[in-house]
């Protein structure tokens, strides 16, 4: 196990570490926590500048870290909307800040990364033991069957909900800490060890089970199932892990079919969610909302149209189809490659689709697990949500993106140390 606090290097260093160390406990919270531990984070890499130890800021990894910030403010030049586009500018800052933080920070993100991530991953086992305790909490105060903890009352965003947390958001979070859990536990030696790292997966996994994102949950499937045991093992040890992780899948997707509330977010509401649309239909389906916005990218195709523009069009186009429920409560295209497309166009899209390859080349190259798991969570909800139209899901890319890439190492490197 690593430690968690430097105890040998620069009394710089240790700030800067201490300052990471906030900001990825700080993630699973309210955006405020994150926003300000940035600005000190920030204004100390200012403050220790040393031309020495800078990194080079106009390289190839760097812009892709940043092309999404230069997608909108490119788009922004012909945008029907400029002060929202402007707004988008605000909300993306930190995919612009973090490249050049890292770069000017002289921090060996390299040699603390695996306790950074091991204290991240704590944070996030807290903090689903805490939800579950809310939720127990609550159950005992109203006289409830313990039974009731898999009812919708408690699954997806009602399980997040004391948190303020989004459902999917956090998902994401557990996934990242529950896989490097897993990478730790396959290389830990001592005993007790092996132990805690076993039932903070046990928690992790029980969380990620209760708030029930569909796109997490197929993301998980494939991380599982194929990812560790491709990237982590090999020989025998690869055979033996993926026999327990199929029963293991196996037993969850009985668990799905076994709680109504299970089933019906995971089943039901997928039918739902790609079926087509009827009239009298109370809530518009996300396939409905996709063809809406297809039908809007379809008269603007190359360039879209311009940044800040998604919300306004589809409101308009919400309302003259009568989809009164997406209307009301100003709901997006809910796919970030369908919004990519929609602000601009097919260039847009191919930009962030030439970034996230760029990405999974490198984690490919490296062997890098934990890379390919966040790219792998981006890709695929991706398709399900406007991850970068939201403070945590900004905060979430621009952060993980910028950390892995900047203190990725060898496969060979990561598995022996």
């Amino acid at each position: 196990m690593k430690e968690l606090f430097p105890a040998r290097d620069s009394l710089s260093h240790k700030i800067s570490y201490a300052h990471l160390l906030l900001l990825m406990a700080s993630l699973p919270f309210d955006r405020f926590y994150s926003h300000i531990i940035l600005i000190s984070f920030a204004l100390h890499t200012l403050i220790q500048y040393n031309k020495r130890f800078t990194k080079p800021v106009f390289t190839l990894p760097n812009l892709a870290l940043q092309s999404v910030f230069f997608i909108t403010v490119l788009s922004t030049i012909y945008s029907i909307n400029k002060p929202e586009a402007y707004t988008e500018w605000g909300k993306q800052i930190p995919i612009l800040l973090f490249p050049l933080i890292f770069c000017f920070n002289s921090l060996d993100l390299k040699r603390y990364r695996e306790s950074l991530l091991l204290a991240f991953s704590m944070v996030c086992t807290a903090t689903v033991i805490y939800l579950y305790w809310d939720a127990f909490h609550t159950i005992r105060h109203y006289q409830l069957p313990l039974t009731y903890m898999f009812s919708a009352a408690f699954t997806n965003h009602n399980f997040s909900e004391p948190i303020d947390m989004h459902a999917t958001f956090l998902s994401m979070q557990l996934t990242i800490a529950l896989v490097n859990m897993i990478a730790a536990l396959l290389k830990e030696r001592s005993r007790y060890m092996k132990i805690f790292y076993l039932v903070c997966v046990f928690i992790l996994f029980a969380g990620l089970m209760q708030l029930c994102s569909k796109s997490v949950f197929f993301s998980l499937f494939i991380l599982i199932n194929l990812a560790i045991p491709y990237f982590l093992l090999s020989g025998r040890r690869r055979w033996k892990f993926m026999l327990i992780t199929a029963s293991i899948t196996t037993l969850s997707v009985i668990g799905i079919f076994r709680f109504s509330a299970l089933k019906e977010r995971y089943i039901t509401d997928l039918k739902a969610d790609l079926s087509e649309a009827r009239a009298g239909d109370i809530y518009e389906s996300r396939l409905a909302r996709w063809k809406v916005t297809g039908e809007l990218i379809a008269r603007s195709p190359v360039i879209g149209y311009g940044a800040g523009s998604e919300m306004g069009l589809l409101q308009q186009t919400f309302f003259e189809k009568k989809y009164y429920n997406s209307f009301l409560h100003r709901l997006n295209s809910h796919s970030q490659y369908l919004s990519f497309l929609l602000k601009s166009g097919i260039v847009g899209l191919l930009l962030y689709l030439a970034t996230l390859a760029f990405g999974f080349k490198i984690t490919l190259k490296r062997k890098d697990l934990l890379f390919f798991t966040f790219l792998l969570l981006i890709t695929i909800v991706s398709a399900s949500e406007n991850l970068l139209d939201v403070d945590k899901g900004i905060i979430f890319y621009a952060f993980f993106f910028s950390f892995f890439l900047f203190s990725s190492r060898s496969g060979k490197a990561a598995v022996t140390s």
